[in-house]
């Protein structure tokens, strides 16, 4: 058995999880550094579910080794779970029961939690204390999830879909609380098929498909790894829309009405050279010139569907 990383707050390798004859997970491998938050992404039944489940305890898995905060998550399930807090894509509560109340009685089931203040201010809770949570909105509530998932000061934190079905300013006040806890230097580990969200939190993200992980590394290494082109436009001089110049024909530049679109691999290369090119022919500046590089959407669909949307 492999002995765990210090630094490393979950190292899996060599994951696998049968249910019967099907294969959900055929060998995933990554690591989780302590304090990053980490989104693992990929469509319906790549093996996101299976594979945070396992990590949890909650999930005995088929082969392949896990290490959660240095613990066995197969083996010593209670212990881990005094580390870790747990937000799941839906939680019910008692309506009638107060705000301040609630998070109280999560509070009493750990050895050390955090106080009470501190957790309501951190989920922006403070003013709704003593409200029932009845008359929280949804955003409220899904921030009293938060709260209780800290309840016990845990240093490791699984975030399941939090912010489905939000609308944008409940979305960016979830947003918010995840960044509180970055702060707090606590390590996260989201699942979202939200790509602006993961772009906007997570430090690293791994895309799995068909139960192996694709890659993992930040949104550029990503990109970089898909081969999606950086994309340079700028306003089409007259010239070179009547056709009486041309670019270098290694920049592939295409002429769409007013605009013309660049796209490479290189950026810096591809700007030198077109305006080294406008330069030579006398074009002055290229207006609205704009870079704009790979997003993670563009890399995750150049990964899982060939860049067919």
């Amino acid at each position: 058995m492999t002995e765990p990383t210090p630094d490393l707050a979950i190292e899996v390798s060599g994951l696998r999880m049968n249910y019967g004859a099907r294969q959900v997970l055929r060998g995933v491998d990554f690591e989780v550094r302590a304090g990053e938050v980490f989104c693992l992404l990929g469509p319906n039944g790549a093996g996101k579910t299976t594979t945070v489940e396992i990590l949890e305890g909650f999930r005995q898995r088929t082969g392949g080794s896990a290490h959660v905060l240095g613990l066995d998550p197969a083996e010593q399930k209670c212990r881990l779970r005094e580390r870790i807090g747990i937000v799941l894509q839906e939680c019910g509560f008692p309506r009638q029961a107060r705000v301040g109340e609630l998070v109280n009685i999560w509070r009493a089931y750990y050895p050390a939690p955090r106080p009470l203040d501190e957790l309501l201010a951190v989920v922006e809770l403070t003013a709704e204390r003593d409200s029932q949570v009845r008359r929280l909105s949804g955003g409220q509530r899904r921030r009293l999830d938060f709260a209780l998932a800290l309840a016990g000061d845990p240093d490791l934190v699984f975030l399941d879909e939090p912010t489905t079905g939000f609308d944008p300013e409940s979305r960016r006040r979830c947003w918010a609380a995840i960044e509180n806890l970055r702060s707090l230097g606590k390590t996260i580990v989201l699942t979202t098929h939200y790509l602006d969200e993961a772009e906007r939190l997570a430090d690293r993200v791994a895309i799995l498909q068909d139960g192996r992980v694709q890659t993992v590394g930040t949104v550029r290494q990503v990109a970089r790894r898909a081969g999606v082109p950086t994309t340079i436009s700028f306003t089409a001089p007259q010239a070179l829309r009547r056709g009486s110049v041309t670019p270098p024909g290694c920049l592939h530049v295409e002429v769409r009405g007013e605009v013309a679109v660049c796209r490479t691999p290189n950026a810096a290369v591809a700007l030198r050279e077109l305006l080294a090119w406008a330069a030579a022919n006398d074009l002055g500046d290229l207006d609205d010139l704009a870079v704009v590089t790979p997003t993670l959407e563009d890399a995750y669909l150049q990964l899982v569907t060939g860049g067919t949307r």
